[in-house]
């Protein structure tokens, strides 16, 4: 009888035991627990242009990344900042790419971590610009002269497209909530240079990447939206991820962004003059958060976004 009763407790445990086995082997949204292995990578991106070109344009990234990691990739275009912050907080996107302002709120609010940044093939740096555009036959010459004028914007959460701009424009004596005839958030770096050239509005920010590149593609004529500021530079555009992801998957992402060939980067146009991916670190976005501190900018919320 006792041996009897030890086989029959044997077995009852040896059931008990697969069954919390099975229990933890099971997925929870897109991680599987018992090995902390991700089945699918979702990547957002911030809208820069029309949503279903940039999925076409993209294209070739997803196909390599899901080689590289072995997994499907999935790509969504959130509907601005605000959208893909909290995107990732709700860990709805695994990976996105950010502005620097966009970035350290996603820092703060959904944990982002900065992996890499993107080195531009015409001259090896990785920083870029903002830049106040207007028109050529404006008669606008120097920022003083927008004074009284109508200014249009990016996104609260645009660095070179607001955060930055808004640091010039002080600097330089005007102040952008008072002093101009009427300003608005455009929503795209497209559309303020769109707003420019067919006189919707006397003046724009943007980042002289997006400029460059639709001057490349034809999308707009220097000779009529024309420069007049440009800032001092500004650490490139991270592209980030969750930072509650295994250690081991986000290392195998930022390596198979960095060992990406510049012939699958430059398929996609809306990543600009880039060449190759290099590592970043958190700290190398301290001179955005001090000039958010600086014009006193919430980077606490993922509404802070859309201010």
């Amino acid at each position: 009888m006792k041996k009897t009763s030890i086989l029959v407790l044997f077995l009852c445990v040896s059931v008990i035991l697969a069954g919390c086995q099975t229990q933890e082997g099971k997925a929870t949204g897109n991680v599987v627990k018992s090995t902390g292995e991700i089945k699918v990578l979702k990547m957002g991106l911030i809208p820069a242009d029309d949503a279903a070109e940039m999925l076409r344009a993209y294209e070739p990234v997803k196909e390599y990344l899901s080689e590289k990691l072995g997994i499907p990739v999935e790509i969504q275009v959130t509907s601005d900042y605000t959208a893909a912050i909290e995107a990732m907080r709700s860990k709805h996107i695994d990976m996105a790419w950010f502005g620097p302002f966009s970035y350290i709120i996603a820092a703060n609010v959904a944990g982002a971590e900065a992996i890499v940044n993107g080195v531009r093939r015409s001259d090896g740096k990785s920083d870029y610009h903002s830049i106040i555009v207007v028109r050529a036959d404006s008669g606008i010459e120097t920022l003083e002269d927008l004074k009284g004028k109508s200014f249009a914007f990016v996104d609260p959460a645009s660095t070179s497209g607001n955060l930055i701009p808004r640091k010039m424009l002080i600097e330089n004596g005007i102040n952008p909530d008072k002093d101009f005839s009427m300003s608005y958030y455009a929503g795209t770096h497209n559309s303020v240079e769109y707003a420019v050239a067919n006189r919707k509005v006397d003046a724009g920010a943007d980042s002289d990447n997006s400029y460059d590149r639709m001057v490349k593609a034809g999308e707009i004529d220097p000779k009529i939206n024309k420069i007049i500021y440009t800032s001092p530079s500004i650490p490139g555009s991270p592209i980030v991820v969750r930072g509650d992801l295994p250690a081991d998957f986000k290392r195998k992402i930022q390596d198979a962004l960095i060992s990406m060939d510049e012939q699958t980067i430059l398929k996609v146009g809306g990543w600009g003059d880039i060449a190759s991916y290099q590592t970043v670190s958190d700290s190398d976005y301290d001179v955005i958060r001090e000039t958010a501190k600086t014009l006193g900018m919430d980077v606490t919320s993922a509404e802070a976004a859309s201010k």
